[in-house]
């Protein structure tokens, strides 16, 4: 078990489900990091102590030294006080929780200071697996995953002792709040409409592409990345449930799944107590009480963003950058009332169509670069 943590992204839900696990498990915290929400980050300084916290927006950073002045938190601010505190020495893993493309530079930052981390920001190895996985290899650093789908299968794969024994990775998804409909349906959906999650409480950008099926398409890129599997060895199910978090099919058509209730504090635990298991502050999954578990596949003429992310995931390179890119600038959009919801898909399946083939190396300058590429790709379409 780990037992000094940093947690990157700490005031938002994966962040606050974090600290319940370690406050449950009596953990110590040493650093934090939030982008402006002060007041609950106060909170947050004055019940776990860490030593150093980084707020990425300056002028809270400000208000938050003088409300912790009588403290002995440090209070460091911008992206390289949150780069400081994704490497700061004490720590020995680094909860990663932050939302969109802001996790890969921490999560690289972490790595070269040889940190073990919990991702649970997918958009690190969307855009950049191919170098936070070289990276990783060469310090020694362990990635666990965070996210519900990708700890199942983490865990399903313990028995594993040769990759050539796994065939398939089943991803299991909600369906969001639109499963069934046509894109007809659709046409005149609002924020409010999409924010509301049948099962799982999440931010909002999580939520959104939850309703648009990004959000299984990212984890179909994740996945790839984290257990070395090609694209045409993951498939998706939709699960309405929420029971069943992900299955492994092996080569002799065993399917192994994992189980439990959906509350992101069971992924969130294990990922701290690798190998150990610890009693959850979760309540207990009751089958019974369950009825019946149901299955089917999801339907990618609707939601084109999930055929876009397979599209990307098989040209490989820097598209699977310019899918998350255009993704991260859509959703806003439509937040907003700028664009419709439909038009994220059609929006985000145009950025990737229209990205040329070449052979850019995938490193850091030309993840940034291709991402700025999309996102102004996106705006000037609108």
């Amino acid at each position: 078990m780990k037992h000094c943590l940093t947690i990157l992204g700490s005031t938002g839900s994966i962040g606050t489900q974090t600290l319940d696990v370690v406050r449950k498990l009596g953990l110590s915290v040493c650093a934090l990091a939030a982008n402006r929400n002060i007041s609950l980050l106060e909170n947050q300084i004055r019940e776990f102590k860490p030593q150093l916290v980084a707020v990425f927006d300056l002028d809270a950073a400000k208000q938050l030294r003088i409300a912790v002045a009588d403290t002995k938190t440090r209070v460091v601010q911008g992206k390289e006080g949150v780069l400081e505190a994704a490497s700061y020495a004490a720590s020995d893993l680094v909860c990663n929780a932050l939302v969109g493309l802001a996790g890969l530079e921490p999560t690289l930052a972490a790595i070269h200071a040889c940190k073990d981390i919990a991702l649970a920001n997918k958009e690190t190895l969307v855009a950049g697996g191919s170098l936070v996985k070289k990276e990783a290899r060469k310090q020694g650093v362990t990635v666990y995953p965070v996210d519900s789908e990708h700890s199942a299968i983490f865990q399903c794969l313990q028995g594993c002792r040769r990759t050539q024994e796994v065939r398939r990775l089943l991803l299991t998804a909600s369906g969001g709040p639109f499963f069934g409909k046509k894109r007809g349906e659709l046409t005149c959906v609002t924020p409010e409409q999409a924010l509301r999650h049948p099962n799982w409480s999440m931010g909002a950008k999580v939520t959104i592409d939850s309703a648009t099926m990004m959000n299984k398409g990212l984890e179909i890129i994740e996945a790839s990345w984290l257990f070395d599997v090609p694209a045409d060895r993951i498939d998706v199910l939709v699960h309405r449930e929420s029971i069943v978090h992900s299955m492994v099919e092996y080569a002799d058509f065993s399917v192994i799944a994992q189980l439990g209730v959906p509350d992101m504090r069971i992924p969130i635990q294990y990922a701290v107590t690798y190998p150990e298991r610890e009693p959850s502050p979760v309540e207990h999954l009751d089958l019974i009480r369950c009825g019946s578990l149901s299955f089917c596949a999801p339907d990618e003429e609707t939601f084109v963003c999930l055929r876009a992310a397979k599209t990307a995931l098989k040209r490989g390179g820097l598209a699977p950058t310019v899918l998350n890119g255009a993704n991260e600038a859509a959703v806003p959009l439509f937040l907003q009332g700028k664009i419709s919801f439909l038009e994220i898909g059609d929006l985000v399946a145009q950025a990737v169509a229209g990205e040329k083939e070449d052979s850019k190396p995938v490193t850091l300058e030309n993840i940034l670069e291709a991402d700025a590429r999309a996102r102004r790709f996106v705006l000037g379409a609108i």
